[in-house]
């Protein structure tokens, strides 16, 4: 007994590094962005296609993500995305230019699809009586890496230069995926799949999917202009990247907390509605007084932020139960999520290249933190999704 909790132990130690390396390679642009546009002639439209191609490409990949966990696996498909991230880390050390890295920036987009198409079904299927809290730490993980890149890319980029720092993200990420091979080796894989067909002809899952994508949007928006908009009110990039670290760790602290509580709310909309309240009041503080009001605004995002992107996976997840479905459903919501918040940072580099302020972006924010509300309301604990099945998918990701 002993010696499975300690390979359960491990497992799980893999799964939180795994969500440790799918952010840096998006959360160290922020802080060092004035620097890189100045080193590669960049615009404010380029800087937000660093972003908003990554989030993109995650976006078209994990709709794929039922076929793909027929045909490569769940091990082999982990392996491969996380490998991919460490790849396009790694090819920034040489790439220097904007198109270089606009290119490493949608390569490391698809690797990170991978991952969180397939890890989720694999925590189902491995963990199924712990799904609540084991997905609530991946998404902590998953915030964690983006506070630690955020938080010391400008004192590291100082060191190393900004190009060797972005690089260096290889490294942790080309451990993470020969640790997920040895160890995801181990574990038992069903003979063959029934894949889940993807849920086009059901409003529920299409508004799961929009709920994903507009709340996931406020993240890809912060993670990329808040450093920004800092410095254009006269902060240093050391200072807006704390910020921003600051932010981040807050997040972790939120998704640690939905961990640990989330199964004393079988309603997930009681926490929703407070963790969107939350959001609204942080994106207020931005649009009103953003240098007095920096450190609430940064608790509150950060809290609202961090809370509901677990939330609206667990709800999810919620919505079906098993392993397969759960992986085309997180698919479908996923794809089309990321798809939907690809364009807020490019919307907000727009913005900011037509008015050199970026105040409108959190009010467009603030209006689909609105729509949120309304649609957190719809969200009973009480409907399951009935997921249509293909032919029997042969696995091909047994090791």
């Amino acid at each position: 007994m002993l010696s499975v909790r300690r390979a359960d132990g491990l497992l799980i130690a893999i799964i939180v590094l795994l969500g440790l390396n799918l952010r840096p390679i998006l959360a160290a642009i922020g802080p060092l962005l004035d620097e890189i546009q100045q080193a590669t002639g960049l615009g404010n439209a380029g800087a937000g296609l660093l972003t908003t191609l990554p989030v993109f490409a995650m976006g078209l990949c994990a709709l794929a993500g039922a076929r793909l966990q027929g045909t490569l696996g769940e091990r082999r498909g982990v392996c491969l995305g996380v490998g991919v991230v460490a790849a396009a880390c790694a090819l920034r050390g040489v790439l220097e230019s904007g198109t270089g890295l606009v290119f490493t920036a949608a390569l490391g987009g698809l690797g990170i699809a991978l991952v969180q198409a397939l890890l989720p079904s694999f925590i189902k299927r491995r963990f199924p009586h712990r799904i609540g809290l084991l997905m609530g730490l991946y998404t902590t993980a998953i915030m964690g890496g983006a506070a630690l890149a955020a938080s010391s890319a400008s004192p590291l980029a100082a060191w190393f230069g900004w190009s060797p720092l972005l690089a260096l993200w290889a490294v942790p990420a080309f451990i993470a995926a020969l640790l997920w091979w040895w160890s995801a080796g181990s574990q038992p894989e069903e003979e063959a799949r029934t894949g889940a067909r993807l849920p086009l002809r059901s409003p529920r899952a299409w508004l799961l999917m929009v709920f994903f994508g507009i709340g996931t949007g406020a993240y890809t928006l912060v993670l990329a202009w808040l450093p920004p908009f800092f410095t254009a009110l006269g902060w240093s990039a050391a200072d807006s990247g704390l910020l921003l670290g600051g932010l981040t760790l807050t997040e972790v602290l939120a998704g640690l907390l939905v961990s640990a509580f989330v199964g004393a709310f079988p309603d997930r909309r009681i926490p929703l509605l407070g963790v969107l309240s939350m959001l609204l009041t942080g994106l207020a503080c931005l649009m009103l007084a953003p240098e007095s009001l920096a450190i609430p605004a940064m608790l509150l995002l950060g809290l609202g932020i961090g809370a509901l992107f677990p939330l609206s996976l667990i709800v999810t997840m919620d919505h079906v139960g098993d392993p397969n479905s759960a992986g085309a459903l997180m698919g479908f919501v996923q794809g089309g999520g990321y798809i939907i918040a690809s364009g807020m940072p490019l919307l907000a580099g727009l913005i900011r290249e037509r008015t050199a302020d970026l105040t409108q972006a959190w009010g467009v924010m603030a209006i689909g933190v609105v729509v949120l509300l309304a649609m957190a309301l719809r969200l009973s604990p009480d409907i399951r999704l009935e997921m249509a099945s293909e032919e029997p998918l042969m696995n091909t990701g047994r090791g």
